[in-house]
């Protein structure tokens, strides 16, 4: 499976190396340094090398690098170089290389403790946190806790403790939704998807059993059924909610869902990822772009955009931002809106549109002029780059997703508070011109 993790700077200095199995130099950490780190071209996470594949995230300022010479899953790879970066976020509070010359002992313990002989063991970090600790809080372990770790990491339930007490019981559940649009010229949709997240933090005492109900028309696709296309189309025409993709925390149990569509599971302390998934039928676009871009001879351009929010009135997008490219040869901008305000960046070759707070239902409006050099000696014909939106959006979801319900069962039958909330956000919101 995995050969060796090694982190590395910006420089490409080694910072942590540890190495799981036989076959590999320490050298090997060089020939990553010079084909990637050092070589700007490169942009592809995945390399290889005659036999030797690296697999490679990188995060604040440090690089964190799989080795394998084996034909192995590169998907769980990745996701194991994630855990690595949850668990560093867990104990330092920030990844980056400060906190690894700081802790690189700790690191070291934790790469141990994750991986055996290039197998990702256990990385729940409630679990590793009892008998991990960071310098300063390490204390004697007792015998009856020594059996409680024991039970934790070998057991059937590895991500909850049974003796979590608060005096307050809450949960809270955030719906993150990142919606991708891609629109020609002429206004035709070439792409719109959505990708999610249900984010859960659980402050429940004891072992509490968690029912999580999702939309009645839900509609799970499976890539193995070969109606699925058709029932999608009928399921789509209808307005029902169509799922794809979707991917669980190993909490939940999946047997339940596939029969009433009902998520039941004994939640971790704290915060955890529920639920993943895409959505790419009934997409709801929270913003119409429509832009009007007119070239005059070489000398200049003319913008006429407008953008309506199509969400309730009740409802206002904030952080909303739409970048309007300008050709390269661009002297100077004139620009008028009719609200928020707009400014040339010359380093970015484009207009930045920003409003703050964008009501529902609204429309705004953006005219401009650009003035170009003529006296450039070899003239490029401008690629006409597409717009960008960016957004941030509560309390609505693209996907139509809704949470009907979430309930707490446990043995003390205590009450609890239940908090939801809708974040949509902009992915790749482009629009052609």
């Amino acid at each position: 499976m995995i050969s060796a993790i090694i982190l590395y700077n910006q420089k490409g200095e080694v910072l942590i190396s540890r190495l799981y199995r036989d076959g590999l130099r320490r050298s090997i950490s060089d020939l990553f340094r010079i084909q990637v780190i050092s070589n700007t071209d490169v942009r592809s996470p995945v390399l290889t090398l005659g036999t030797t594949t690296f697999c490679h995230v990188k995060h604040e300022n440090i690089y964190i690098v799989a080795v394998s010479r084996q034909n192995a899953d590169v998907a769980l790879i990745f996701e194991f170089l994630y855990k690595i970066v949850a668990l560093g976020r867990a104990y330092f509070g920030k990844l980056d290389e400060e906190a690894v010359k700081n802790n690189f002992t700790l690191i070291y313990e934790l790469l141990d403790e994750v991986m055996d002989f290039g197998y990702p063991q256990n990385t729940e970090t409630d679990t590793l946190k009892m008998y991990i600790m960071t310098e300063g809080v390490r204390s004697e372990i007792r015998a009856e806790e020594s059996k409680k770790i024991t039970m934790q990491a070998t057991g059937a339930m590895s991500w909850r403790r049974d003796d979590i007490k608060y005096r307050r019981n809450e949960v809270f559940v955030d719906v993150f939704e990142d919606v991708n649009l891609l629109m020609s010229a002429t206004g035709t949709v070439l792409r719109a998807d959505v990708a999610g997240q249900i984010i859960l933090r659980a402050f429940l005492s004891g072992m509490p059993e968690c029912k999580f109900g999702l939309n009645d028309s839900l509609l799970i696709d499976r890539p193995g059924d070969g109606n699925s296309k058709s029932k999608r189309a009928a399921k789509a025409a209808a307005g029902s909610v169509t799922l794809e993709d979707c991917q669980f925390h190993q909490c939940v149990r999946l047997g339940q869902f596939d029969a009433d569509r009902t998520i039941s599971f004994i939640p971790p302390d704290g915060e955890f990822e529920l639920m993943k998934y895409r959505a790419t039928e009934n997409v709801n676009l929270p913003f119409n772009v429509h832009v009007l871009v007119n070239e005059i001879g070489r000398t200049k351009v003319e913008y006429q955009i407008a953008v309506k929010a199509t969400f309730g009135a009740k409802l206002f997008a904030t952080n909303v931002v739409l970048k309007i490219p300008t050709p390269l040869n661009t002297a100077s901008v004139a620009t008028h809106v009719t609200q928020g305000k707009a400014k040339y960046e010359p380093s970015e070759n484009a207009i930045n549109w920003k409003i703050a707070r964008f009501t529902g239902g609204s429309e705004y409006v953006f005219s401009g002029e650009a003035e170009l050099l003529s006296s450039m000696t070899k003239y490029k014909t401008w690629s006409r780059p597409p717009v960008a939106l960016q957004f941030s959006l509560m309390m609505f979801t693209s996907s139509g997703l809704l949470v009907r319900y979430l309930k707490v069962f446990e043995k003390s039958n205590y009450s609890s508070v239940k908090w939801v909330r809708y974040v949509v956000r902009a992915g790749s919101y482009e629009i052609r011109f």
